[in-house]
């Protein structure tokens, strides 16, 4: 086992072996789908739970192409814009998730969008929906913009992970402002180093992950850098490894950047001089 994988990421009850979260739309086919998440390395995917997401042209159900016993399924509330949807969604994808027997059921990624052209989150609406599933029994794990003072009152609110966008959602633009995600898992963090925070929305390929987790992010959902890549199968395996090298060079600490060069050998004592 790598270095980068030997301490698993908790997320209130939950025990994580890999960073990498994985979500489950925009691919072309269902087979495709599970051949990318095959190769991610994922064990957290990310499932849209309502209704007229489950199915596909044909009349297939996603669920059928995802292995509850491989994978803890994280039901999300995309599409919802408004907290009432957002809380009726959740409890869906826990009655749907009971009857699989997965664990994925006692949690859920809450998406409670504020404008259908941006899918920039509705910061009041997410804080409101928070409570409710706090109430509800349910590990809530909260999207939300890069704004700190954001992350900071839904982690006071009972989020158990702030998810911080990158950038907007599907835009592959990457970290926009990474300032403001250093300045998230400080304040976040402060007095509790094993808060999670994941980044998530906007990865557009493997080395945004890598930034992500430089910055010490504790992980990074991502969909459409996967779904809508060239190659689904290979920017999969791309993202597993750009994490894993994302931890590692954090754990190894960065050298300083200088204004001018420094030799890496010693000037003194070299042939003719």
């Amino acid at each position: 086992m790598t270095e980068a994988k030997d301490k698993p990421l908790r997320i209130g009850g939950f025990s994580i072996t890999s960073r990498l979260f994985v979500g489950t739309g925009k691919y072309a086919t269902y087979e495709l789908m599970r051949e990318a998440l095959a190769e991610s390395g994922c064990q957290v995917v990310t499932v849209a739970v309502r209704r007229e997401r489950m199915t596909d042209e044909r009349g297939r159900n996603i669920l059928d192409f995802l292995d509850p016993q491989r994978y803890i399924l994280l039901p999300n509330t995309a599409g919802c814009f408004s907290p009432e949807d957002a809380v009726r969604t959740a409890v869906l994808g826990r009655e749907l998730l009971e009857g699989l027997g997965n664990p994925g059921s006692g949690w859920v990624k809450l998406e409670v969008l504020g404008d259908r052209k941006t899918l920039l989150p509705d910061p009041v609406g997410t804080l409101e929906a928070l409570k409710t599933l706090k109430a509800e029994g349910l590990t809530v794990l909260c999207y939300t913009s890069d704004d700190p003072v954001m992350a900071c009152r839904l982690k006071e609110a009972g989020a158990d992970s702030v998810m911080p966008a990158g950038s907007p959602i599907g835009s592959g633009q990457g970290i926009l402002n990474p300032c403001n995600i250093r300045i998230i898992l400080e304040q976040l963090k402060a007095g509790d180093e094993e808060y999670p925070v994941i980044v998530d929305a906007g990865v557009g390929t493997a080395s945004d992950v890598t930034i992500a987790m430089e910055l010490g992010a504790d992980g990074v959902l991502l969909n459409t850098g996967v779904a809508g890549a060239k190659d689904p199968i290979i920017m999969a395996r791309a993202m597993r490894l750009a994490l894993e090298a994302g931890l590692l060079a954090r754990r190894g600490g960065r050298i300083p950047r200088k204004l001018y060069a420094t030799a890496s050998s010693p000037l003194e004592g070299v042939v003719g001089t």
